[in-house]
This record gives C-alpha cells, sequence and structure tokens, in this order.
C-alpha cells in the first residue's frame, strides 16, 4: 500500500497543543515542535489512522465548500503537510 493510500496517524508520542506565547497551535514530540496554522491543525486533526490521504481531502473540500472537481489546491496543501510529517518521523509507519 503506498503512503497516498495510507491511513496517517500520528505517533503515539506526538501531541497538539496550543502555544499562547505564538498564539498558534504546535505539533510537539519528544525534542521538536511543529507551529501549525489553522488549516494545518485541521489537517492534522484527521489524522487519527482512520481516514485515507484521498478521505481527508474530501471532507475538507466538504468543509471548505470546495467542488471536488477543485480540490486540486486542498490535496496539493495535505500531501505536503503529510510529506513533512513523514520527514519529521512524526506519523506512525503506514503499511
Amino acid at each position: 500500500m503506498t503512503a497516498k493510500h495510507g491511513f496517517p496517524k500520528l505517533k503515539k508520542k506526538v501531541r497538539i497543543r496550543f502555544d499562547e506565547r505564538e498564539g498558534k497551535w504546535m505539533l510537539v514530540a519528544p525534542e521538536r515542535g511543529l507551529l501549525l496554522n489553522a488549516t494545518a491543525k485541521r489537517i492534522v486533526d484527521l489524522c487519527d489512522g482512520t481516514r485515507s490521504e484521498v478521505e481527508i481531502v474530501r471532507l475538507l473540500a466538504e468543509e471548505f465548500s470546495v467542488d471536488s472537481n477543485d480540490s486540486h489546491e486542498i490535496a496539493r496543501d495535505v500531501s505536503g503537510l503529510l510529506g513533512e510529517l513523514r520527514r519529521r518521523v512524526l506519523l506512525e509507519p503506514e503499511a
């Protein structure tokens, strides 16, 4: 199964918390952190291991009232963020 069709899930020690000083959400793991904008926070919220990347894109397109034919920008953003989370080893390995 390719990563594109996997079910992204945050690693067990990765947490989302609000950073009062920065006024932004952060993804926090042992010895690392990543500031999230509102869109990235929503994508991360959907990474619970029950949805595929394609399903995450579809849900976001529905939430933002974007026609499925015009969801390529959402797909690019989701793919980019998930790629970054994989690069930083913040997601569980996908089978």
